[in-house]
């Protein structure tokens, strides 16, 4: 039961931290800008956000068992899911009409 827990806990953090970059105009959601952001600061962010996601993962993981070595395939895999769980805020962003 804890692991199910765990597992909803980093779904729900990866697809908040998706879209964090999208749905404000702050760097890193702190720091105040004055302009609007663009897509290469968004997508830096997202990418810091892919990062900081996997380190709580990894860290929930160690808590009930010992963390398991990932390769290469598992961080290309994550990006993946990073991109695709920030499809809605990037829809919000870009692609809405606005009136």
């Amino acid at each position: 039961m804890a692991s199910t827990a765990t597992l909803w806990t980093v779904l729900l953090l990866a697809a908040v931290l998706a879209n964090l970059p999208f749905v404000n105009e702050r760097l890193l959601a702190v720091v105040p800008r004055s302009g609007d952001k663009g897509i290469g600061v968004r997508l830096l962010e997202l990418l810091l956000y892919t990062g900081i996601t996997i380190v709580a993962g990894r860290a929930l993981e160690g808590l009930g068992t010992q963390a398991a070595p990932q390769g290469w395939q598992f961080y290309a895999v994550m990006l993946c899911v990073m991109l695709t769980l920030a499809f809605p805020g990037f829809v919000w962003r870009y692609l809405r009409r606005r009136h």
